[in-house]
């Protein structure tokens, strides 16, 4: 299988306008358009009868101590832990491409809707629940793409890894809540045929080259 988008090529930089947040010489960061990403795929395997879209950053910071906080930052050594930004379930098995801004054009407070969405297909929840818990004006269930928002001091470029896995079945069987940890643990017991992966780079750190 070949995954492919129109808005970045693989190993480069993501464009602001499919993040959640832009750098801002006034205030660090400002919120962005929040838009999802084309993606199209080709060379499923026979049998296939559905998708499954993940997209993770393997890049988060492991403590919270130093995220964006003055006079600090977030070395590079620091070890680090995966944070889901799209889970995507039920594509149907003709579909090959998904359009961008399809799925999000807006950071949402308190997030999108779901777990329904357009099509019959099925949205995850990310993991911007857990980041804004507790948050007055932020906080709520995030169904659905919410793009990159690295610390804006963090050492180190972040990758976000957008995957398709094609199913041999037309829905992915989830225990609990859909969210990251459970739709991965599906996916190891699912009859997964193939799959493909792209990443796209991001940082707000205006000391940080994203190549």
């Amino acid at each position: 299988m070949q995954l492919i988008s129109q808005n970045f090529q693989d190993g480069q930089p993501i464009p602001g306008e499919f993040a959640f947040a832009v750098p801002d010489a006034n205030t660090r960061i400002a919120l962005s358009a929040n838009r999802n990403p084309h993606l199209a795929w080709s060379g499923a395997p026979a049998g296939t009868r559905s998708f499954v879209v993940v997209c993770h950053d393997p890049d988060v910071p492991s403590r919270g101590d130093d995220v964006n906080q003055a006079g600090r930052v977030v070395p590079a050594s620091l070890p680090r832990i995966d944070f889901f930004h799209w889970l995507l379930l039920d594509i149907p098995a003709g579909t090959a491409e998904i359009a961008a801004g399809s799925h999000s054009s807006a950071v949402t407070p308190r997030g999108k809707p779901g777990p329904d969405a357009p099509g019959g297909l099925r949205h995850g929840i990310n993991d911007y629940t857990a980041w804004f818990a507790g948050d007055e004006q932020m906080g709520g269930d995030y169904y659905g793409y919410d793009g990159p928002c690295p610390p804006w001091n963090d050492e180190r470029v972040h990758h976000y890894v957008f995957t398709v896995y094609a199913l041999a079945t037309p829905t992915l069987d989830v225990e609990g809540p859909p969210t990251g940890a459970n739709i991965r643990a599906a996916l190891a017991k699912a009859p997964v045929l193939g799959q493909a992966s792209l990443t796209g780079l991001y940082s707000l750190n205006p000391d940080v080259d994203v190549r």
